[in-house]
């Protein structure tokens, strides 16, 4: 309830292992994109769209790009929490150095 007082967000970064909670909160706050138990990796994909809702969106319009404009698709990147590759985190010195080597 919170969050659906205030403008809505640009992206949001859901920690659950909750699938109702997922559900929740997915359905029932408007906003641009985000991640569940993850964060900022939906930006990183060519193969969702990035892009706000209300005061935090902005986009094309005219033709088709008008609807495109103003019928949001929500993207949503899910990471497991079974699987978590370490390379992600810092520090990356040693992991680099690993890199380097097997490159």
């Amino acid at each position: 309830q919170a969050v659906n007082r205030r403008p809505k967000p640009l992206a949001l970064y859901l920690f659950t292992t909750s699938k109702q909670t997922e559900k929740t909160v997915v359905e029932s706050i408007s906003f641009g994109g985000g991640c569940i138990n993850d964060t900022i990796v939906h930006l990183a994909t060519s193969y969702m769209p990035f892009g706000g809702v209300g005061e935090s969106g902005m986009g094309g319009y005219h033709g088709s790009w008008s609807f495109d404009t103003f019928s949001h698709k929500k993207s949503i990147l899910k990471k497991s929490n079974f699987i978590d590759i370490k390379l992600r985190y810092p520090p990356y010195e040693n992991k680099i150095n690993l890199l380097k080597k097997v490159l």
